[in-house]
């Protein structure tokens, strides 16, 4: 059996072991299309002979930018990697600035983009860029050329050889891909992750997925330019996990009903979205069935893995899965049974309520540093508590810095930031990656974050205030869409809030309030009483100096394209600031 010590080696392991006629699906014009293991690392074997034609060696970089996860990228990845080359995944929402300064910055050499968007910001750039030979699109694009004419120009097999002997010197430890970090300050720093980084994360997280291997189905929808998503990829091949690319984010509900998948990952956003969309079904219906509903609803927020509430609690629960909470997973297609949450906190209440309903919602622990996983719960042996981001992985140390902060030791640690000496030795220490997260691990070895470090601030009263964890309670609220808590500095924290606007709205037409412009119902008395109300309710649960005193509402959705959020959806704290200095100022009296 193939050996797995190099990114590549993954799929032809998954061909021998599988040999899957469903390895990787995605829908085009409608209709779902599958590309078999063997299909897929014979067109990666294409992708490698042409690019040697086009004069690719090993260190060249190519980048890759794609709206949306799909085939032709995993086959583009392997092709890359077989020949000691580098792939460069690009956020495809990022500024067209960001677009030439990530391609200059990795000198790539080719540019493979997915659709006529994608293609016209690397267009817009591209003669700023003197390292970059050429442009191909997965999509049909006009003037652009077309990733098929690669498959062609590899049809010819004679140098498969060559191929071969570039990949017999690729090293575990040599470089595999430079991905960029959003970042919430400043340009984006390249972290060089080597194939032994994310093949030994990928293992040791493959270890905590209970899924059944070579039968079970995957949806993926998180960008795969992130490496959690990506690292996904590999430990799905590992699995013989067949996955089906989402079309879009807005198509996912669709998408999950269709392809009926076992496992998937999300973010704690999509989470808090899926269970707001559940809980407004509910409050739409009428007596006894809403009365059902809402027994069953507050039943899962009490949920304790285990058993641990106790055998009259586990009966009733079992007549909710019965009743309720089947329907549920009706919804999301009916199979499916393990989300893995990552890259933000998720609240507790998610938890309960989705593994409650037997969604397998397991939080894990990481950063694109650490390709990425450090800590994943897991059902399975007691591994699974609520409010943590579960035990390390196999082979990883973490030491708790006298401030709190997490540092980490383990073979998915990455080799460094790219051509940035200076910000690697800031953040790699004795051997340990300092991930600027602060924490804590309990006696049964459970890790807990507690907050960003960088997002802690002092009030003028001395005082630390842990804006995470403020901000996850009030988020708790149907009516607050994102909320930021401020007051570093300043006698007390406050909050700038974007409401629900959908929500909202609704309320507003519920209650007779008849407003239809954003900037005007958030200055509306009644809304803003509402507000105060779900503040003082949110409030209740810190103590006094951590309280939000006061709050302004802001009439834009926040966005990643607007600069709000990074990609992955945190706040981008000091855009956000500045945007509302207005709103700021007046809160402070400055």
């Amino acid at each position: 059996m193939q050996n797995i010590t190099r990114l590549f080696d993954f799929p032809y392991y998954a061909l021998e072991k599988y040999n899957l006629k469903e390895a990787l699906v995605t829908k085009y014009a409608g209709q779902w299309v599958a590309t078999s293991n063997q299909e897929y690392v014979d067109k990666a074997n294409a992708v490698s002979r042409a690019l040697l034609r086009m004069g690719v060696q090993p260190n060249d970089k190519i980048a890759l930018i794609s709206m949306t996860n799909r085939t032709e990228w995993n086959i583009m990845d392997i092709g890359i990697l077989q020949l000691g080359a580098q792939n460069v995944p690009i956020y495809p929402t990022i500024s067209e600035e960001d677009y030439a300064y990530v391609l200059n910055h990795s000198e790539s050499k080719y540019c493979f983009v997915s659709c006529q968007e994608v293609y016209e910001k690397v267009k817009a750039v591209q003669a700023q860029v003197p390292s970059l030979k050429d442009v191909y699109s997965f999509d049909d694009v006009p003037e652009c050329k077309n990733w098929n004419e690669i498959l062609q120009l590899g049809a010819d097999t004679s140098n498969q050889e060559e191929v071969e002997k570039l990949k017999a010197v690729v090293k575990p430890e040599d470089l595999a891909t430079l991905i960029y970090t959003s970042g919430t300050t400043g340009r984006p720093k390249g972290v060089m992750l080597s194939h032994r980084n994310v093949v030994s994360n990928a293992m040791a997280s493959a270890e905590r997925l209970a899924i059944d291997y070579g039968k079970a189905k995957c949806l993926s929808f998180l960008p795969v330019c992130h490496i959690y998503e990506r690292m996904m990829m590999y430990l799905y091949q590992y699995a013989g996990v067949t996955i089906y690319f989402a079309e879009s984010m807005e198509t996912i509900s669709d998408n999950l009903k269709e392809t009926a998948p076992h496992v998937m990952t999300a973010v704690p956003r999509l989470l808090e979205k899926v269970y707001d969309k559940i809980i407004a079904k509910g409050a739409d219906l009428t007596g006894i069935k809403k009365k059902l509903f809402f027994w069953a609803v507050n039943l899962g927020l009490k949920y304790e893995p285990y058993g641990r509430n106790g055998w009259w609690y586990e009966k009733k629960l079992g007549l909710a899965r019965k009743l309720i909470f089947s329907k549920w997973k009706e919804g999301l297609g009916g199979n499916l049974s393990l989300i893995s949450s990552g890259s933000a906190a998720l609240q507790p209440r998610l938890a309960r309520i989705f593994n409650a309903a037997e969604f397998g919602v397991m939080e894990g622990y990481g950063l694109t540093e650490t390709s990425p996983v450090i800590s994943v719960n897991d059902m399975r042996n007691g591994g699974f508590r609520i409010g943590t981001v579960g035990k390390l992985l196999r082979d990883t140390e973490v030491k708790i810095a006298d401030d709190g902060e997490i540092c980490v030791k383990g073979p998915q640690v990455m080799m460094g930031y790219y051509k940035d000496p200076e910000k690697t030795a800031e953040v790699m220490i004795d051997g340990y990656f300092h991930t600027g997260d602060i924490g804590e691990i309990d006696s049964d070895g459970f890790l807990r974050i507690t907050d960003r470090k960088k997002e802690m601030f002092k009030t003028s009263g001395g005082k630390y205030v842990a804006p995470q964890l403020l901000e996850n309670r009030f988020k708790q609220s149907r009516f607050i869409e994102q909320l930021m808590v401020v007051g570093e500095g300043e006698k007390m924290p406050a909050a700038l809030i974007q409401p629900d606007f959908e929500y909202l709205f609704d309320w507003a037409k519920e209650n007779n309030i008849t407003i239809s412009e954003n900037s005007d119902i958030i200055l509306n008395d009644k809304v803003l009483a509402k507000y105060q109300e779900e503040v003082d309710l949110a409030n209740e649960h810190f103590a006094k100096w951590e309280k939000v005193k006061q709050f302004r509402l802001t009439p834009d959705v926040w966005s990643i394209s607007e600069g709000h959020l990074t990609p992955t959806m945190k706040l981008r704290r000091k855009i956000i600031k500045e945007k509302y200095m207005i709103l700021y100022n007046d809160i402070y009296g400055h």
